[in-house]
């Protein structure tokens, strides 16, 4: 694809990247799951970016941002995050004796907040959403002085560049893949791996997935611009935002072929899919890429098919009222649910 000059990642500095973080975040399972499969119509590999001490892919770009706030001469790192990104940079900060603030809503998962403030970050909860609490986690920062470093994910290009060795990953585990399933919300890590596959393997289609109830980066990415929403309303929490960036919106247009959108229920059963053929207890954002098969099953048909499992902080009574109550005419999946039976394809061991 032309046009990768303009993309603000370099290669080189992606497989840079993959010296400072800590081993505990790489090389993570990449399982080829033919019960899902089964049910969904096209060979499904799940690439599981949760058995990390955050659980979720996030340790990626922040054990890179931390690395180079260090160098820099940073004493304290602030972030806005809807939990995931707060935990990582946590985790990221205690290893390197960096002080860490985490700004979130006042609605932010309180699973989240708990294990945020478990890794010693300070905690400070502010107004409805992630966009409320950018603002006040750049006042802090601001008012910090010079040894204050602001972490605004997707943004900080060293967060896109962690996240993109998701896709190092995927091309050297899987040379015949078709379609990366990518779920967006700021957008690091779509376009970390979208950068990628664009430059070291661009027969791959790369499609990035958003809740409809939270659709303002797919509504930007149509219309080549900018635009925000007033609101947010979907449960996953993690893609949640309201106002794209504008030097990530000119990466995805750039590395993605196309941004799907999908429905509430699709989410949950999504969720219910990788619980009943997986054995995955996930949260919302990580069922984004089954959600859009179950959609548009046809599209995937006999298809190579990776989608990225990016988190399972769930809450355990939102799982369970989510995934395990009766569901709600869920889009329809052609197979009865099948044991767990899930292989990685650089072990070929089963998932136990």
């Amino acid at each position: 694809m032309s046009g990768l000059d303009r993309v603000r990642l370099r290669l080189d500095r992606v497989r840079d990247a993959t010296g400072v973080i800590d081993p505990v975040f790489l090389d993570t399972p990449a399982l080829l799951c033919p019960p899902l499969g089964r049910a969904l119509g096209c060979s499904m590999t799940l690439k599981v970016e949760t058995l990390n001490p955050v659980r979720s892919f996030k340790g990626r770009g922040t054990e890179t941002v931390a690395a180079v706030a260090q160098w820099n001469g940073a004493s304290r790192m602030v972030c806005a995050s809807a939990g995931n990104l707060g935990q990582a940079l946590a985790y990221s900060g205690s290893r390197r004796g960096l002080a860490v603030t985490v700004v979130a809503a006042r609605t932010a998962n309180p699973l989240k907040l708990r294990q945020i403030a478990a890794f010693g970050a300070d905690v400070r909860l502010d107004g409805e959403d992630i966009e409320d609490a950018r603002l006040l986690a750049r006042e802090i920062t601001e008012a910090d002085g010079d040894g204050a470093h602001l972490v605004e994910d997707s943004l900080d290009l060293a967060t896109c560049e962690g996240a993109a060795t998701i896709g190092l990953e995927l091309v050297r585990d899987d040379p015949g893949l078709d379609v990366v399933l990518v779920a967006i919300g700021g957008g690091a890590m779509a376009s970390g791996v979208g950068y990628v596959m664009r430059s070291l393997a661009e027969h791959v289609q790369v499609i990035g997935i958003q809740p409809l109830g939270a659709p303002a980066m797919s509504l930007s990415w149509r219309r080549g611009t900018v635009v925000e929403t007033d609101r947010v309303a979907t449960i996953a929490d993690g893609v949640a935002g309201r106002c794209p960036i504008p030097e990530v919106l000119a990466d995805l247009l750039l590395v993605l072929d196309d941004v799907i959108l999908v429905g509430e229920e699709s989410i949950k059963a999504g969720m219910r899919a990788l619980y009943e053929h997986a054995g995955l207890v996930v949260e919302p954002s990580a069922a984004l890429g089954i959600a859009a098969v179950l959609e548009s099953p046809k599209r995937f048909a006999g298809r190579r098919v990776t989608t990225i499992v990016c988190g399972n902080n769930a809450v355990p009574a939102d799982f369970a009222r989510w995934v395990l109550a009766p569901a709600t005419d869920p889009p329809s999946m052609s197979d009865p649910p099948s044991p767990p039976a899930c292989a990685s394809r650089h072990e070929g061991e089963p998932m136990a």
